[in-house]
């Protein structure tokens, strides 16, 4: 049919039904993975072996060790103080702000996951713009944007870099290089900033954003809970003032207490004595960290704390678990105090959880309402006999994990080392990734747990999955009979509009797919492309790739993106509105060096 054998059609149709799953997401992207893997291997286009090759792909094993990597960073607070210090960094002027935001989040990015830098940068962009009174709008798209330019600074930045590296390799051509692409990527990254700089203010939106649930979502606010200074604390004498700028971004400010009173605001140039109590809003990891924390401890568990230690009885191990009040449950409208969790029931509450509220009062006087997540400490007896009362609908163990502050200069360290070993050519990339993750493991920057939970299993799998089908393209002479077709139309074109028409391919096709499955699908068209007319590829799939990666024509291409949406308050035109003429610069930039980088 048109020239195309029985298998090519096969192969066609596999493509074709994979990018309706892709584009639709009826059902995940990792189980589509595994469903191309299966239809390779049933219909004879690749053994068995060649089908499953993507699971010990590099490419695979790469953002396998990267998410790994990532992990450290958030799990020994690298990554906050990063990410505070650009807070800092940024002042005051809205200029500046971007300059620094945007450089710092795109140079971050290039070597860990962007999703984490923008998960991590969204709180800390929030807080600038409540503070300095800039919309929220004109803030958050520059974070995000800057953090997918990044990931086109190095190859480990994205899944996109890593795929075209392996087919150039399958293909038996040169690959690319840890930072054979940062000259693209930093001249996009210059131009994206600069174009900010010089159009945001005309093309950004001026909107609030919404704030408040933003930091819901990322933990910025979430247990209420009950700090104490304890006796001599290096916080006493300290002002409030202080104290905030050491636990930046940590702990939320409610409420202050001395002597069971209220202290009247504004707090910050009040000093701290031994037996404060403050009402703080923090995050479920936080909340592990704080018996680590020297200067200041959990105010429920020292009040209630018995002469060997203990907060509560001691039958089995202590332990904290998480209970949601049940519809109609006996508590609903009486205060903690009055229900006295630690004489009635064993436990004592060391925190709260209340979906869209703000609580000021003290622990004790707190009304409880349906739907309130309490936290609660103690044995393994007291917590069996709470499993079986219907005031609570669930007890669930509580997932919050301390942070290893102290390791964070490690893992700073380790983080490093890996990527100059393996620039350097030391010993392979993947090798020396590995080697990275592994090394963050043994030195406990992260638990064995916390690394398998820090990889993304859907990203690792659809890697996988999409990686032999670059594969079955190229041995089936799929990409060789398509490339032959478009030689036909643009066989007597200049390289660079024959570049510029794959990168606006890409550029559309990646705002309906993932930049690796984008190109997956373009990649090796284009090296088969390249070849036919006599020109190297790397610069055909560099462009695919770049434009897969840096093409923000609409919200949903990226998910760092659909982050910021709806914390910046945004509409889907806003994206349209700066993206297209940015992807345009980006493409023009793009494809003038990529054509000197690689001279066709």
């Amino acid at each position: 049919m048109f020239g195309f054998t029985v298998t090519q059609v096969t192969l066609l149709v596999i493509l074709v039904g994979a990018s309706i799953l892709l584009l639709t997401e009826r059902i995940r992207i990792d189980l589509t993975a595994v469903l191309i893997i299966i239809c390779l291997a049933i219909t004879g286009i690749l053994s068995p072996e060649e089908a499953l090759s993507g699971f010990g792909s590099e490419p695979a094993i790469v953002a396998a060790a990267i998410f790994v990597l990532s992990g450290a960073m958030y799990t020994t607070g690298l990554s906050d103080r990063l990410g505070l210090w650009i807070g800092r960094l940024a002042g005051r002027h809205y200029q500046r702000m971007i300059a620094v935001i945007m450089t710092a989040v795109a140079a971050l990015s290039a070597f860990t996951h962007h999703l984490t830098i923008t998960a991590v940068m969204l709180p800390v962009t929030l807080k600038l713009s409540r503070d300095h009174k800039i919309p929220a709008s004109q803030l958050l798209m520059p974070m995000s944007l800057a953090a997918s330019l990044g990931t086109t600074i190095t190859i480990l930045g994205a899944p996109a870099f890593l795929i075209a590296d392996r087919i150039l390799r399958q293909a038996g051509e040169p690959g690319l290089g840890i930072f054979s692409i940062a000259p693209i990527g930093i001249a996009i990254t210059v131009i994206g900033t600069a174009f900010i700089l010089v159009a945001g203010r005309f093309l950004l939106p001026a909107r609030p954003g919404g704030q408040n649930g933003a930091e819901e979502r990322f933990q910025l606010n979430g247990y209420y809970t009950e700090l104490v200074i304890p006796e001599k604390s290096a916080f006493i004498d300290q002002t409030v003032a202080e104290l905030e700028k050491k636990i930046s971004n940590r702990f939320q400010l409610t409420g202050w207490l001395r002597n069971g009173r209220a202290q009247p605001r504004p707090y910050q140039r009040q000093r701290l004595q031994a037996g404060d109590v403050l009402l703080v809003r923090t995050t479920p990891d936080e909340l592990a960290t704080i018996q680590q924390e020297p200067g200041i401890a959990l105010h429920p568990v020292v009040k209630y704390k018995n002469e060997d230690g203990t907060a509560v009885a001691k039958n089995g191990a202590q332990q904290l678990v998480q209970a949601v009040v049940a519809p109609g449950s006996e508590f609903v409208g009486r205060t903690i105090g009055q229900i006295d969790f630690r004489q009635s029931y064993g436990v004592i509450v060391a925190g709260i959880w209340r979906r869209s509220a703000w609580l000021r009062a003290e622990l004790s006087r707190v009304r409880l309402h349906e739907g309130d997540v309490l936290l609660l400490f103690g044995d393994e007896m007291a917590i069996t006999r709470l499993e079986r009362m219907k005031s609570f609908l669930m007890l669930v163990p509580f997932r919050g994990e301390p942070f290893m502050r102290h390791k964070a200069s490690l893992a700073a360290l380790i983080l490093v080392g890996s990527i100059l070993l393996a620039a350097f050519g030391v010993i392979p990339v993947v090798i020396a990734l590995l080697a990275g993750a592994a090394t963050a493991v043994l030195t406990g920057c992260l638990s064995p747990q916390q690394a398998y939970r820090a990889i993304d299993t859907r990203i690792y799998v659809f890697i996988a999955g999409v990686v032999p089908l670059g594969l079955a393209m190229q041995n089936t002479g799929t990409a060789d009979f398509l490339a032959n077709a478009l030689y036909t139309f643009v066989a007597h074109w200049p390289p660079t509009l024959i570049l510029f028409l794959l990168f606006a391919a890409a550029a559309i096709v990646t705002q309906m797919m993932s930049d690796a499955g984008t190109v997956v699908l373009l990649g090796p068209v284009a090296i088969a492309l390249a070849l036919a007319l006599g020109q190297r590829p790397q610069p055909y799939v560099v462009v695919v790739a770049v434009a897969a990666v840096a093409s923000f024509l609409t919200p949903i291409g990226h998910h760092g993106n659909l982050l910021v949406y709806g914390p910046g308050g945004y509409q889907f035109s806003d994206f349209l509105k700066v993206g297209t003429p940015l992807t345009l610069l980006i493409a023009l930039v793009t494809i003038f060096l990529a054509q000197f980088l690689w001279p066709v």
